[in-house]
């Protein structure tokens, strides 16, 4: 009768175990996934815009000076491509 408490703390220890196990380490896993994903955008995006930012000011300053129009034309013809590759890979939903 004496081991009955140490029994009982231990079935109670092994079942929070498992429940952590089963279901708090794999949220865990997502939550991280997320967040990390979340950051890896942000600063994908970052980079995008400070890339098109830095090609539009070298373009207007080494090749185009006073015609910003053209450097403009570039960039968003460069983008507009992009778009259309990535559009033409995508695929149709099935309903």
């Amino acid at each position: 009768m004496a081991e009955w408490p140490a029994k009982v703390a231990n079935a109670v220890e092994g079942l929070a175990e498992t429940v952590r196990s089963k279901a708090v380490h794999p949220l865990e896993t997502v939550a991280r996934a997320i967040v990390f994903g979340v950051i890896v955008a942000s600063v994908g995006l970052m980079l995008l815009i400070f890339m098109a930012v830095g090609t539009i000011r070298v373009l207007n300053v080494y090749l185009f000076a006073g015609q910003e129009w053209a450097s403009y034309l570039i960039v968003g013809g460069i983008f507009v491509l992009a778009g259309a590759f990535l559009s033409s890979r995508k695929r149709a939903r099935r309903t």
